[in-house]
């Protein structure tokens, strides 16, 4: 389950394992370097923090969806956006890094 995606004709981004392994490691180097996050205004800081929360959250609770199955947190954690959000999130942590 963690290996592959149940739906035919998914990307790679739909791989729970690939998503689980880029919520770790994403949440430990902001853990580890939050200077990029703290440089930028308020103003988009605080977006940024609710929408990687969001998709963190989701991303970590995905594996666990998928052993219990259907019902209102299978949706929830298996809707593309939480995945692309957190797709977003690392690609604008990663320009911030290297642009700092």
């Amino acid at each position: 389950m963690l290996f592959t995606s149940r739906g035919a004709g998914r990307g790679r981004l739909d791989r729970p394992l690939l998503t689980l392994l880029l919520a770790a490691g994403l949440a430990v180097w902001l853990l580890l370097r939050p200077e990029p996050l703290l440089a930028l205004p308020m103003t988009w800081r605080l977006p940024l923090v609710l929408v990687g929360a969001w998709a963190l959250g989701a991303a970590f609770l995905r594996p666990l969806a998928l052993e219990v199955g259907q019902g209102r947190l299978w949706r929830l954690t298996g809707a593309p956006s939480s995945r692309w959000a957190l797709w977003g999130v690392a690609a604008v942590a990663v320009c911030l890094e290297l642009w700092r």
